[in-house]
């Protein structure tokens, strides 16, 4: 059996890629794929689940394909002593796909989703009118070049 970095070895990798790639597979077939027993496919995802590896199971959405084919990233400065209102505030929102507080410009970014330019603008008002929000700067997402991915940090050897 390879070391484990991280806490993953060539198994888990090779089993997360897998369930990534097809993962409508149950665990019987895919034990077969791996040439490992049904039992060790389970423990291995039971392991990665209670690691927090494995955050979840649910199918990957399409924001476009629900309707919401425009993106922003919008950067909001705002007053320190709110942060925990504002982030349950933001959380609210349907179209905030994702927020983070962050260094450097700005205090809190935020990806976006919209049906048109004037819903993300109405998004970005909704925000702006949560107390503690004192300002926002917004760019408009053209194209994806590369899609959200966290597969290829758990394939580093």
């Amino acid at each position: 059996m390879a070391a484990r970095r991280n806490g993953l070895d060539d198994l888990d990798r090779r089993l997360l890629r897998l369930i990534a790639e097809r993962p409508r597979t149950g665990l019987l077939e895919i034990a077969r794929l791996l040439g490992v027993a049904r039992g060790t496919v389970s423990a291995r995802l039971d392991r990665m689940v209670a690691d927090g590896v494995v955050t979840g199971f649910g199918p990957n959405l399409s924001p476009a394909a629900l309707g919401y084919p425009v993106q922003a990233f919008t950067t909001l400065e705002v007053e320190q002593v709110s942060r925990a209102d504002i982030s349950a505030a933001l959380e609210a929102i349907p179209e905030v796909l994702e927020a983070h507080i962050v260094t450097g410009p700005g205090d809190v970014w935020c990806r976006l989703a919209g049906r048109d330019h004037e819903h993300v603008q109405q998004v970005i008002d909704r925000a702006l009118a949560i107390p503690g929000v004192r300002r926002s700067s917004t760019v408009i997402t053209l194209s994806t070049v590369v899609p959200h991915r966290v597969q290829p940090l758990a394939d580093l050897d």
